[in-house]
């Protein structure tokens, strides 16, 4: 299960998930949610996701430190203002707030049990080996704003 590991872009990890949420909406009966209400929901929580992921992209590019989730191994500071005061993984916070304005725009009951599988995959293959990555390169530090700072919120 290491081959997974920092392999696959988070983004596209959220578009498998979406497209399966997609083809899985069918399988279940509808919530019973008016197409405004849901429309409405869905494009706030989606706005939220990104804006808390952009937040985290921000402060790296800040920082000059690598956005790029696949190459954890060229982190160049440990980020820990702003977004990242409140959850050590605000890019990846942001996807599945997104997911989760897609699940509602769906309204399947089936579609939104996927979202904690995304996190759980998130967690495994991606954060999980990011926080090891980063104990190596910046040690007590990281460890330290590990135990101050959530995971996610």
């Amino acid at each position: 299960m290491n081959a997974l590991e920092l392999k696959i872009p988070p983004p596209l990890v959220l578009l498998i998930f979406a497209i399966a949420m997609w083809f899985a909406a069918p399988m279940s009966e509808p919530l019973h949610v008016s197409l405004g209400v849901r429309i409405g929901m869905a494009i706030a929580l989606a706005v939220i996701g990104e804006g808390i992921s952009l937040a985290g992209i921000i402060r790296f590019r800040r920082a000059k430190t690598t956005i790029n989730p696949m190459k954890a191994k060229n982190a160049s500071s440990l980020v820990t203002s702003g977004v990242y005061r409140f959850t050590r993984n605000p890019m990846y916070l942001g996807l599945v707030i997104t997911l989760v304005g897609w699940g509602v725009f769906l309204p399947s009951p089936i579609g939104l049990l996927l979202i904690p599988l995304f996190a759980l995959y998130i967690t495994r293959f991606q954060i999980t080996p990011e926080e090891r990555v980063l104990t190596s390169i910046f040690g007590r530090e990281y460890v330290d704003y590990k135990n101050r700072v959530r995971r996610w919120v």
